[in-house]
């Protein structure tokens, strides 16, 4: 167990999946935890499609951000249950896995791509034609042509989540301070009313907003915008899929993730439109049009919500974890894989609060390398 002197304490900025993870994982390893935030989870974390998929979202030339969702992937099973146990609030985690379907010529040419790059990394994929995806779900539409069945992935519903870290989070002594923080330093908080909360260290996990609260994170974390909607299925239409399905419709990304409520999740666009909170009407209709392509059945279901959210952006897709160059820690930039990096990246915080090494598969995630990469451009 960590040891602090009197009156120390852990100051936490952030309170969406990744703060609250860590705010969690700090305080049952001892630490005297504050977390900081105004509306603890919300933000992105609350609009997610709830994925942990990091073989579906692995690309060529991006190992390192393979690596490290496959190493936090791992760390889900055990960790539901112990958040499970802690709050008494079931996450709703599902293994049901992932169907990544494609709809004309070039979409089949990526999924092939993506098969090919997970194969010869030693990952099952199994590649299927039309007529064996809809054994598998049959609310498919004719306009999907083939895709591949990626048994690895998880999801887990994130709401469901957020409220399960809510409540460990209350019962391991997390103390909520529900102001807005200002800016970070070595040691201390300073809030938007004037006040500023000391700590003996300090952790940027602030989502997209992490780069107005410290200078070194100013060019290393952009806001991302996506919109996201939710649907209900109705008496009168088919069930949800009970597969995650991602698609690509003509080159355009596209989940459709189900709730063990009904409910099927659909998104996202993805706009650079800094922090522009409203959703659009094209955005909409792009999502309803290109879900109806991947599962006509859509159409009958009810319009239950539409949101914007941020995501946090990085220059290389890799999240920022670790030390700044003044000794605070971040952890922030996860941009599409929050929920999904979440346990591996509260354990790579407490490690390095310990004066530990992170586990292997951060270490490429260390905030030093994009001073690197700016000095050698």
């Amino acid at each position: 167990m960590s040891e602090h002197r009197n009156g120390e304490r852990l100051l936490v900025v952030g309170g969406g999946v990744i703060g609250l993870t860590v705010a969690w994982q700090a305080a049952s390893a001892g630490h005297a935890v504050t977390l900081v935030d105004e509306t603890p989870g919300r933000g992105a974390s609350w609009v997610a499609g709830g994925m942990l998929a990091p073989l579906t979202e692995a690309w060529p030339g991006e190992d390192p951000v393979l690596e490290l969702g496959l190493a936090s992937l791992s760390l889900w099973p055990a960790f539901a249950r112990e958040l499970h146990a802690a709050s008494g609030v079931d996450p709703w985690l599902s293994d049901a896995g992932t169907l990544l379907v494609g709809v004309d010529a070039a979409d089949a040419g990526v999924l092939t791509t993506l098969a090919g790059h997970l194969a010869a990394r030693g990952h099952r994929v199994d590649r299927l034609a039309r007529r064996e995806l809809r054994r598998l779900e049959g609310g498919l539409g004719p306009a999907v042509r083939d895709g591949l069945h990626v048994p690895g992935d998880l999801a887990v519903d994130n709401r469901a989540l957020l409220t399960a870290l809510l409540v460990a989070c209350e019962r391991a002594g997390v103390r909520l301070d529900r102001r807005t923080a200002a800016a970070v330093r070595p040691g201390e908080v300073a809030l938007a009313d004037g006040f500023v909360l000391p700590g003996a260290d300090v952790v940027v996990a602030a989502g997209a907003w992490s780069g107005a609260l410290h200078p070194a994170l100013r060019d290393a974390v952009r806001p991302v915008k996506g919109e996201v909607l939710r649907l209900r299925a109705r008496r009168s239409s088919l069930p949800p899929p009970r597969r995650t399905v991602r698609a690509f419709v003509e080159g355009r990304p596209l989940y459709l993730v189900p709730r063990a409520s009904g409910e099927l999740v659909v998104g996202a666009t993805q706009y650079e439109a800094g922090f522009d909170p409203d959703v659009t009407a094209g955005g909409v209709r792009d999502l309803l049009r290109d879900a109806e392509r991947v599962l006509p059945g859509v159409v009958e279901y009810a319009l239950a919500q539409c949101q914007a959210g941020f995501r946090a952006g990085s220059p290389d897709n890799l999240p920022l974890v670790g030390r700044l160059p003044d000794g605070v820690l971040v952890a922030a930039g996860h941009h599409r894989n929050g929920l999904l990096a979440a346990p591996v990246t509260a354990a790579a915080v407490v490690a390095l609060l310990r004066g530990e090494q992170p586990p292997a598969a951060v270490r490429a995630a260390d905030p030093g390398r994009l001073a690197v990469v700016k000095e050698d451009a």
